[in-house]
């Protein structure tokens, strides 16, 4: 297991536009050869937007893009028509397949932190695909095929045990609170990137913890 701590994420965005973002790989200007991905993961990051910042269009190809709201409200716009808000629990998922465009934006009075995560499909091409499942409950999987991945939330109570998925591959991250993962205690921010996970215990350490945890089972 390799313990990765929040304050060694590569610290970018646009501080003057109201944007923060902490990298957790190799990322745009912050090139690190080491670092390019974890199984399926490519990048998480955490971007903190002030009321009104956001992301203007751009575009994306050939990446499965899934953002977790942690708090505020996250307002998205793409090529396809579609606008929603997401919100803390929801799971928005974009596949960018041949190729999108959206917008990303706190269209809030307060400000807004959001995880976005992007992972390698299996097989390039094929046409956009968008989804929200709203409010994720706790241990519900939600399958991402394309990428031979699932997402699991855990939300365990103060001294609850919660299992993580055996797998080659194991990405976890904890949103908030305290989590002790195979010994090693992390706080929000904190991540692990766990090899041939078995039989691996995260106990909360903390009364309010979340945790995310990437299964990945490559082709």
């Amino acid at each position: 297991m390799d313990v990765r701590r929040a304050r060694e994420r590569y610290r970018g965005g646009d501080p003057a536009a109201g944007i923060d973002t902490r990298h957790a790989f190799s990322f745009g200007p912050h090139y690190d050869p080491d670092n390019l991905g974890f199984g399926a993961v490519i990048a998480c990051n955490e971007e903190r937007l002030a009321p009104g910042a956001g992301f203007g269009e751009h575009p994306h190809s050939h990446t499965e893009i899934v953002t977790w709201v942690v708090e505020g409200e996250l307002t998205h716009r793409d090529s396809t028509g579609r606008e929603t808000v997401i919100r803390p629990g929801d799971v928005q998922r974009l596949s960018a397949a041949s190729g999108v465009r959206h917008v990303e934006r706190n269209a809030g009075s307060t400000p807004l932190t959001f995880l976005q995560m992007w992972l390698t499909p299996l097989a390039p091409g094929g046409d956009p695909y968008y989804e929200v499942v709203p409010g994720l409950a706790d241990s519900t999987p939600y399958a991402l095929p394309e990428a031979g991945a699932t997402l699991h939330v855990r939300r365990p109570a103060a001294g609850e045990r919660a299992a993580v998925p055996d797998a080659p591959y194991v990405y976890a991250h904890v949103v908030r609170g305290g989590i002790r993962l195979a010994g090693e205690e992390l706080g929000p921010g904190d991540a692990a990137r766990i090899t041939d996970a078995e039989d691996v215990e995260a106990v909360a350490v903390s009364p309010t913890a979340e945790l995310l945890l990437w299964e990945m089972h490559p082709a």
